[in-house]
């Protein structure tokens, strides 16, 4: 039976929450736990990489985020960045509890925003194995010329009143005001860059998760500016791999390799192609490059 069939529902708590994840029972005793960057669900964040690292023996636990997909929380479709890292926490101490897991064997994985929230939850957790972070964000503030550049000043303006008054509206107890997570140049998006629109064909080309709901609330546009993952590089401790696309236009070669060069204990693969290389053209290595991560720190440290 492929491994993607093998999988089952799971709930684990979080906060006030109960966040939905999907656990592929592995055999060799190593655990991936894994989640998508800002509204990516599980479907389209792990499907891939996670049939993949399961048909290697691992365990793989692949979560939404409290607010987004099948967790609940609510109000809906709004990005906290230290409720998502307590989720992952949550995930952590969840899978420590599987039967097919050793809770010393454990790895977190995650791309874009989740990617930098690896660099936070791995600096916290001394017992992981390991942490891969693929074109994470680890430095808003950086990137944050670079995105604003990719933006019209009409749709900058209006992406920014709407994030003002979604902000507002919060406060008042108002429904979030939602806006697409990507489109082109001209659109009122969070993300404009000419590689945001590669999502849809790198996570989701079969059209297979229609659930997925591709927009985030507005307030972001307002705090993602602030989020700066990449300053705990320096206290980690497990081994890292740090993925970076040479041409990534959405995170940015630069600032992720500038995190991996203060954990002690990091490793990086770079890759050819754009922010979603790692799904599309460069899919092969960057699975390559990981299953080798793992291999080593997951399961032959246990034979030195």
């Amino acid at each position: 039976m492929p491994a993607f069939q093998q999988r089952t529902d799971v709930r684990f708590a979080s906060g006030d929450a109960m966040c939905a994840a999907w656990h592929y029972p592995g055999s060799n005793g190593g655990c991936v736990i894994m989640a998508g960057g800002t509204a990516v669900t599980r479907g389209p964040a792990g499907d891939r990489f996670a049939a993949r690292f399961n048909a290697a023996g691992f365990a793989v636990l692949v979560f939404d985020h409290r607010r987004f997909g099948a967790s609940g929380g609510t109000p809906r479709q709004i990005v906290r960045f230290d409720e998502q890292v307590a989720d992952w926490h949550a995930a952590i101490a969840y899978a420590a509890t599987l039967p097919d897991v050793d809770p010393d064997r454990i790895c977190v994985w995650g791309f874009s925003l989740a990617g930098g929230h690896v660099f936070r939850v791995a600096a916290d957790q001394p017992r992981l194995a390991g942490a891969i972070a693929q074109t994470p964000l680890v430095d808003a503030r950086a990137v944050a010329p670079h995105a604003l550049r990719a933006m019209t000043p009409l749709a900058l303006v209006r992406l920014l009143g709407l994030g003002v008054a979604d902000l507002l509206g919060g406060l008042l107890g108002r429904p979030p005001l939602l806006v697409p997570t990507a489109g082109p140049r001209g659109a009122v998006a969070s993300l404009t860059t000419p590689d945001s629109t590669d999502a849809d064909r790198a996570l989701d080309p079969d059209g297979r998760h229609p659930e997925w709901e591709r927009t985030v609330a507005a307030r972001i546009a307002l705090q993602i500016g602030g989020y700066r993952p990449g300053r705990h590089a320096a206290r980690i401790r497990c081994p890292l791999l740090v993925v970076v696309c040479d041409q990534d236009l959405s995170a940015l070669p630069g600032p992720a390799l500038g995190a991996a060069r203060e954990a002690p204990r990091a490793e990086v693969v770079r890759l050819p192609g754009r922010h979603y290389a790692p799904f599309l053209e460069s899919h092969e290595q960057a699975v390559e490059a990981q299953l080798g991560f793992l291999q080593r720190h997951l399961i032959d440290r246990e034979r030195a």
